[in-house]
């Protein structure tokens, strides 16, 4: 049998840190990620999608979020099994019971704990999370579930199998060799957002579209394939469009930060970049102004988002630099005392270089007036 396994769409999620436009096109891209998903279901005669929680940012979407979200599955014939998570957990009155109004027949909402056979011999055990957090192990009821005649037993949770710090779950704890006390085939998990492998029969699928400068891949969704008493063959499949990479970058001239940029942008598709971006060294004063300036005034244009670090990149004036103020009389008087400044160092001098780097800024754009 193969499926799709996939997790943690968290379609409705704001991206509130970016500007309007960031935030749309992030946002949109989120369900375009569940038409790549159906796409590649389609092409490959994949009958079923298994969602491992977190389908939903919140428990309370707006009501475009989720027609949008039962609209794009409804375009594929694949049965979409769909678990509740931590972020959009199953509770009476809530989330799942508007889903389920707007849900065709092959949109499957796994909001109790009962085992499902998928197809003859193939069980799905579910383990919805009916709170946000769970003191015991969601993944203990597999063991008392039924699954008469069972070929295979396919677990789908959502939680963690260790403590992943900023981007999982302390809470709905997962014991790690799950699948091997429950008798599974395979165990698919949801929570961590990237793609990670626990054991052969234990996979996290990631998000299919990542949202976080964590990792350089896109997202991903799992193509599954399973046999009795054989491992699960496990295939990464990219579904996402954007990718959002962290960069550190030394510099001494503008040469070396030029080879960076021609490095950077042969590898990506810029439109579909975000990048964070950190910068150190020390560099001309002339350098550094011009490297911010091109990062500014190209790069900025080129991405589709960019945020600079570069409090370690000090620029120091030149013999030149200073020669070129001196001449200007009261300037070459102000550029001697905050050089003197820079070399005694301390906390002034960080406001020494930055009235520094004005200077020679304003001087420049004055001799080019």
């Amino acid at each position: 049998m193969r499926f799709l396994h996939t997790a943690d769409w968290q379609l409705g999620k704001p991206f509130g840190r970016f500007e309007p436009e960031v935030r749309a096109a992030l946002g949109e891209a989120r369900f375009d990620a569940i038409d790549r998903i159906g796409e590649v279901a389609a092409a490959n005669q994949v009958e079923h999608v298994i969602v491992a929680g977190d389908i939903f940012d919140t428990e309370g979407p707006e009501d475009r979020v989720i027609v949008q979200a039962v609209s794009r599955m409804q375009r594929y014939p694949c049965r979409w099994w769909l678990l509740p998570g931590n972020h959009d957990y199953a509770r009476n009155g809530g989330l799942w019971d508007r889903v389920r109004g707007k849900a065709s027949d092959n949109i499957i909402l796994l909001t109790e704990p009962v085992a499902q056979e998928m197809e003859a011999g193939v069980w799905l055990l579910p383990a919805p999370l009916l709170h946000r957090h769970h003191l015991d192990d969601p993944t203990e009821l597999f063991d008392s579930m039924e699954t008469p005649g069972a070929k295979l037993r396919i677990g789908l949770a959502h939680g963690s199998i260790r403590d992943f710090t900023a981007r999982g779950e302390t809470k709905n704890q997962i014991a790690p060799d799950r699948a091997k006390r429950s008798n599974l085939d395979y165990l698919a998990l949801g929570d961590w957002h990237g793609t990670l492998k626990v054991d052969p029969r234990t996979w996290y699928a990631g998000t299919p579209e990542t949202d976080g400068f964590q990792r350089d891949e896109p997202g991903h969704a799992l193509m599954i394939e399973l046999a009795p008493g054989v491992e699960p063959k496990v295939e990464p499949v990219r579904t996402g469009r954007f990718q959002w990479l962290l960069r550190d970058w030394a510099l001494q001239d503008t040469a070396a930060f030029s080879a960076e940029c021609d490095v950077l942008l042969s590898a990506i598709d810029p439109a579909a970049t975000l990048l964070r971006l950190s910068l150190a060294g020390i560099t001309g004063l002339a350098d550094r102004v011009e490297i911010l300036s091109r990062l500014e005034d190209d790069l900025r244009h080129r991405l589709r988002f960019l945020d600079v670090r570069a409090a370690d990149l000090v620029g120091r004036p030149g013999e030149q630099d200073l020669a070129d103020l001196k001449v200007e009389g009261l300037l070459g008087i102000a550029a001697e005392k905050l050089t003197e400044t820079i070399a005694a160092g301390g906390t002034e001098a960080i406001l020494a270089r930055r009235a520094m780097e004005r200077l020679f800024v304003e001087y420049h754009r004055g001799s080019q007036a």
